[in-house]
């Protein structure tokens, strides 16, 4: 027996791979959506920029426009997988305008003008829904937003750029290089001719700033997140990460910190990304090929984590789709959107206030001494040293100079980088290689 379904209008903008994905899915699965959503989810049409671009699904000639803004006034779900920020931002305060609800994938959208959205979406009574913006095909959203909200989030650190991970991942079981690995990514299709975003860092600032808005009940500008990128890893740091039991990963790390920006009583917040040296032992080192991760510490909960594809057009499409549900079930029920909660308002602290252990790989003169300034300089700079592993260089050219890698106990980062600061101008260090944060210990 059919159902005589109540029918509700979704507008599609974009037909990408994720786009074409989800729009294939709403038309293959449409009775099974139907059972799931308590509507009938009707495909009104698709807005793309050309007409007779090749896709990689073929629809009806008839679902696809170049007016967006006509096909939005005639919806109820409006679905954006255009990307980028305009038109993306215009369309998305359109559609809530006219009473839609919103589902977006669109990360960079969220993450410098999510708190406008959200407060358009407020002001009506719409929702905007965006599983698929944070971590792919992964539910994190709904978790944090949901499920813990009456818990409270202490610290969440995840692997959340599928292209990185691919990237350090080849880098540390095979012993690659990162300019031969990036390569191959981009031939592969994790990473886009222009890698800048992923292996800066970007995305993955991105999607901290999305995680610690809903973590922390706080609006976080995408400014205030610290990042660093990937591309100065190279194979001796992976060596040296392997010989002590580690891997490095870019992680996004979001954590409360239990006093305030200027140091008074009062909590406020951490949010960061850069590559991180992580125990084998931790669950995120286990995280292999362009798989995303992201676990979660809580009071009550304890210790959450979430593992699956971070990117990949059926994947993303998964996620998109659970919103559509989401979004068609708010319908039918009735009522206002549920709006995001920001009200902590807590302060944003730059990274200098961070406090964990690294680690320093230095070049110093190969002679008498030498051990022992270094130690002094760090013991000035309230920097405590837990480990020690020196490396004579053997290449005769280079003069007689050693390698040696440093590992810290807990330190104020601001303490730390003032102190490798005075390493570099102490005349026997002839160059810091790097300094690599420790986490998850």
């Amino acid at each position: 027996m059919t159902t005589d379904y109540r029918r509700l209008r979704v507008a599609l903008l974009g037909a990408g791979a994720v786009g074409s994905q989800v729009a294939s899915l709403l038309r293959q699965h449409a009775d099974e959506l139907a059972d799931r959503a308590g509507a009938r989810l009707e495909l009104v049409g698709i807005a793309v920029r050309d007409l007779d671009a090749p896709r990689e699904t073929e629809f009806p000639r008839e679902l696809l426009t170049t007016d967006a803004e006509q096909l939005i006034l005639g919806a109820d779900i409006v679905i954006e997988l255009m990307g980028g920020i305009e038109p993306a931002r215009e369309y998305l305060l359109q559609a809530i305008g006219a009473g839609a609800d919103v589902v977006t994938a669109n990360k960079a959208l969220l993450a410098t003008h999510g708190p406008e959205i959200f407060d358009a979406a407020d002001r009506v009574g719409a929702q905007v829904y965006y599983e698929a913006a944070a971590a792919g095909a992964i539910p994190i959203i709904r978790p944090l937003r949901d499920s813990l909200a009456g818990d409270r989030v202490v610290r969440i650190m995840g692997i959340v750029n599928g292209t990185t991970n691919y990237i350090l991942d080849r880098m540390d079981t095979e012993g690659a290089e990162f300019g031969d690995v990036l390569a191959d990514a981009q031939a592969l299709g994790y990473a886009e001719a222009d890698p800048t975003a992923d292996v800066e860092g970007y995305d993955a600032a991105q999607k901290a700033a999305i995680l610690a808005s809903l973590a922390f009940h706080t609006a976080v500008p995408l400014d205030a997140v610290h990042r660093e990128g990937i591309t100065h890893i190279d194979k001796a740091m992976m060596d040296a990460a392997r010989r002590a039991g580690q891997v490095i990963k870019l992680l996004a790390i979001c954590e409360r910190l239990p006093e305030s920006a200027d140091g008074a009583a009062g909590e406020s917040i951490s949010v960061r990304v850069y590559p991180a040296l992580v125990s084998r032992e931790h669950p995120l080192a286990t995280v292999h090929g362009a798989n995303n991760a992201v676990f979660v510490q809580a009071e009550a909960a304890g210790d959450l984590m979430f593992y699956g594809a971070g990117a990949g057009g059926v994947q993303t499409a998964s996620a998109v789709l659970g919103d559509v549900v989401s979004a068609a079930r708010r319908h039918i029920a009735g009522g206002v959107g549920v709006g995001e909660s920001t009200r902590a308002n807590l302060p944003v602290v730059p990274i200098g206030r961070v406090i964990t252990s690294y680690q320093i790989t230095l070049e110093v003169d190969d002679e008498p001494g030498v051990l022992a300034t270094v130690a002094g300089i760090l013991s000035e700079g309230r920097v405590s040293i837990a480990t020690l592993e020196q490396t004579v260089v053997a290449d005769a050219a280079s003069g007689g100079t050693a390698r040696i890698v440093i590992g810290t106990h807990t330190a104020r980062e601001q303490d730390l980088s003032d102190t490798v600061d005075r390493l570099a101008a102490s005349g026997v260090v002839e160059r810091v290689v790097s300094v690599l944060r420790v986490e998850g210990d």
